[in-house]
């Protein structure tokens, strides 16, 4: 933080909605030239991601049903973080529940704020090698929509730049993957 520059100030928080994975407040700040206003903010747990590589190097990604957008989205396996559980224990449960493959070594990416314009959502990156296919992978939770789609590293970028539908936080780790993989 800047010498001399001092954070808003906060006045009130009014919970509006708990829910199951994240809850909605909304808060009343004083900003250091003294204006007051209302800030809107999803208080999220976290998420993890992998971008998991296959021994051959294709990506192994999840075409996702998503609600919000009402279409399909290409994403790299991800999940909430449950409570009191770490971030790499997370992601090594849902790359076996999304796409029925287990990896032997995981090199972290780094973490970033999702949006940080209206959420507190963390998402912390990790590199999936050494993939090995479960010969009985669990069942998806009842409550997904996901078809498992392997891509080289080109065609992955080919369809991030003509604009085929991948989400914000897969865009951001294959960023920080592209290093080990091209």
């Amino acid at each position: 933080m800047p010498l001399g520059r001092e954070l808003p100030q906060l006045l009130k928080r009014c919970l509006f909605y708990k829910g199951r994975k994240f809850d909605f407040e909304v808060n009343r700040l004083r900003l250091p030239n003294k204006s007051e206003g209302d800030w809107e903010c999803i208080r999220h747990p976290g998420g993890a991601l992998a971008v998991p590589v296959t021994p051959e190097g294709k990506l192994v990604l999840v075409r996702q049903y998503r609600f919000a957008t009402q279409r399909r989205i290409l994403e790299f396996p991800a999940g909430t973080l449950e409570q009191n559980e770490n971030p790499l224990e997370t992601i090594q449960r849902e790359i076996e529940e999304e796409t029925g493959y287990t990896s032997q070594r995981w090199d972290t990416l780094g973490e970033f704020f999702l949006a940080p314009g209206y959420s507190d959502e963390i998402i912390y990156a990790f590199l999936a090698r050494d993939l090995t296919k479960l010969d009985n992978p669990p069942k998806q939770d009842e409550d997904e929509d996901i078809e498992t789609v392997l891509m080289t590293p080109e065609e992955l970028e080919k369809a991030i730049l003509q604009g085929d539908p991948v989400d914000a936080k897969s865009i951001s780790s294959f960023m920080l993957a592209r290093r080990f993989l091209l």
